[in-house]
C-alpha cells in the first residue's frame, strides 16, 4: 500500500512534488512495456513469500488471482515485503529482454536462412568482387551473399551469449543488502525459469552489463547490415545495374519521375547511427556511477526498448529486401574484364615453377604492356607474353576463362562451386544448432 502521499516511499516526505519534477522523474511512458513481466515476477515473489511464511496460502491465492485481474486489495500491501523497486524492476527488464532476444534471434535466423536459400539458388552467377571499390577478382554472386550471411551468423551466436547473461535472476537482492526474511531465491529462479541467480546483492541491483552487451550486439549487427545495405545501394545504381529492388522496398522522387530510390536500404544504413548512439549513451551514463543503484539507471530501459523495436523492424525489412531482390546476371557478366585475371596469370606462372614474387612482377609487366598497347590483357599474343617470360605457352589461353578462374579457388572458404556448397552446408548446420540451443522463452504471463 502507498502512504498518504500516494508514493511507496512517501512516509519520509511532506508536501507535494513539483509537477515539473514529477514529469522529469517519471518513467511510466516506457515502463509500461514491462507490465506483463512485472506481473510474472510478482507472482513468483508471492510464492516465495508464502514458502517463507510471510503470506498464508489464502493470501497468496488472493494475490495470484488479483494479479490476473490487476486488482488485489488490502493484501497487496504484503507483496512488497523484502522487495525493493531496485531488484523488482531489473528482474522485470531481464524477463522482458530474455523473451525479446528470442524474438530477435528468430528474425535474425530467418534473414540468414533467406540469404542462404538465395545463395544456393544462384550459385552459378558470376560477377566482380571489389576491393577499394575497384574490380578485383571474379567471384560467385553467392559468395558475396554468404560473406554477409557469415557475419550475421556471428551476430546470431553473439545474441545467444548475451541472452545467457540476461537469464540471471536478481530478485531477492532487496535494495542493496539482500533479503532478510528467508525468501528462497532458488525457488524464485525455478519459478521464473532463470538459468542462475546473481551472486552479490549490491551488484545485482546496479549492474547493467547485460544491457550494454545487448546494445553493443545491436550496434555490431547493424554495422554488418549497414555494410550489406551499402553494397546493394551501389549495385543498384545505373552505373552498376547488378540488382534491382522490389517496388515494395523502394520509393519515387517528388520531382524526378524516373527515380527509384532504395529507401529501405538507406534507412537500414541510417538506423545504425541511432543504435550506436544508444549504446554510447548508456556507456557514458554507466562510467561515472558510484556503487549500487542510482536513478541514472532509469535511462537503460528507454534505450533497450527503442533499440529492440529498431532491430525488429530492420531485420524484417532486410529479409524482405533479400527475398524480393532481382539480379541482372547479364550486367554482372558484362562487368567482368580480363584485367581482373591478372592474379590468375601470376598463378599460371607459379604452377610452371616460378616463385610468386617473380610471377607477380611478370603479370604486372603484362598488364603494363596491355595498357601501353591499348588492348585488353587477354589480347596480348603468346609471343608478346613470352618476351616477359619463356614459361608462357599455348595453354595460357585457359587463364582467360572466368568460370575456370572461380573454380580454382577450391580451398574451404573460397569461391569455387564446391566451397560455396560447403559454406551453405555449414551455415545451415549452424542455424540448426542455434535453434536447438535457444528454446524460445514464452511471453510473460
Amino acid at each position: 500500500m502507498a502512504s498518504e502521499s500516494g508514493k511507496l516511499w512517501g512516509g519520509r516526505f511532506v508536501g507535494t512534488v513539483d509537477p515539473i519534477m514529477e514529469k522529469f522523474n517519471s518513467s511510466i511512458a516506457y515502463d509500461r512495456h514491462l507490465w506483463e513481466a512485472d506481473v510474472q515476477g510478482s507472482k513468483a515473489y508471492s510464492r516465495g513469500l508464502e514458502k517463507a511464511g510471510l503470506l498464508t496460502k489464502a493470501e497468496m491465492d488472493q494475490i495470484l488471482h488479483g494479479l490476473d485481474k490487476e486488482l488485489i486489495g488490502e493484501t497487496a500491501g504484503k507483496l512488497h515485503t523484502g522487495r525493493s523497486r531496485n531488484d523488482q524492476v531489473v528482474t522485470d527488464l531481464r524477463l522482458w529482454m530474455r523473451q525479446n532476444c528470442s524474438t530477435l534471434s528468430a528474425l535474425l535466423c530467418e534473414l540468414i536462412r533467406t540469404m542462404v536459400d538465395r545463395a544456393e539458388a544462384e550459385r552459378d552467377v558470376l560477377f566482380p568482387g571489389y576491393t577499394h571499390l575497384q574490380r578485383a577478382q571474379p567471384i560467385r554472386w553467392s559468395h558475396w551473399i554468404l560473406s554477409h550471411a557469415v557475419a550475421l551468423t556471428r551476430d546470431s551466436e553473439r545474441l545467444l551469449e548475451v541472452q545467457k547473461r540476461i537469464n540471471v535472476l536478481p530478485l531477492g537482492s532487496g535494495a542493496i543488502a539482500g533479503n532478510p526474511l528467508g525468501v528462497d531465491r532458488e525457488l524464485l529462479r525455478a519459478e521464473l525459469d532463470f538459468g542462475a541467480i546473481t551472486l552479490n546483492s549490491m551488484d545485482a541491483t546496479s549492474e547493467r552489463d547485460f544491457v550494454a552487451e545487448f546494445l553493443f550486439w545491436a550496434s555490431l549487427c547493424m554495422t554488418h547490415l549497414s555494410r550489406m545495405a551499402e553494397d546493394l545501394i551501389l549495385y543498384g545504381t545505373k552505373e552498376f545495374s547488378f540488382v534491382q529492388l522490389s517496388d515494395a522496398y523502394s520509393t519515387g522522387s517528388s520531382l524526378m519521375p524516373q527515380k527509384k530510390n532504395p529507401d529501405s536500404l538507406e534507412l537500414i544504413r541510417s538506423k545504425a547511427g541511432r543504435v550506436f548512439g544508444r549504446c554510447a549513451g548508456l556507456l557514458m551514463t554507466l562510467k561515472g556511477l558510484p556503487s549500487t543503484y542510482n536513478k541514472d539507471l532509469q535511462e537503460d530501459k528507454e534505450a533497450v526498448f527503442e533499440v529492440s523495436d529498431t532491430m525488429s523492424a530492420v531485420l524484417q525489412v532486410a529479409t524482405g529486401v533479400i527475398s524480393t531482390l532481382q539480379i541482372h546476371r547479364e550486367n554482372m557478366g558484362r562487368a567482368l574484364s580480363p584485367d581482373m585475371l591478372a592474379t590468375d596469370l601470376a598463378y599460371y606462372l607459379v604452377r610452371k615453377g616460378m616463385p610468386f614474387r617473380q610471377a607477380h612482377e611478370a603479370s604486372g609487366k603484362a598488364v603494363f604492356m596491355a595498357e601501353t598497347k591499348g588492348v585488353a590483357l587477354n589480347q596480348l599474343s603468346l609471343q608478346e607474353l613470352q618476351t616477359i617470360s619463356p614459361l608462357f605457352s599455348g595453354d595460357v589461353s585457359h587463364v582467360w576463362d572466368y568460370g575456370h578462374s572461380v573454380e580454382q579457388y577450391q580451398a574451404l572458404g573460397g569461391t569455387a562451386r564446391s566451397s560455396v556448397d560447403w559454406q551453405i552446408g555449414q551455415l545451415r548446420a549452424l542455424l540448426r544448432a542455434q535453434q536447438a540451443e535457444s528454446p524460445p522463452h514464452p511471453s510473460p504471463k
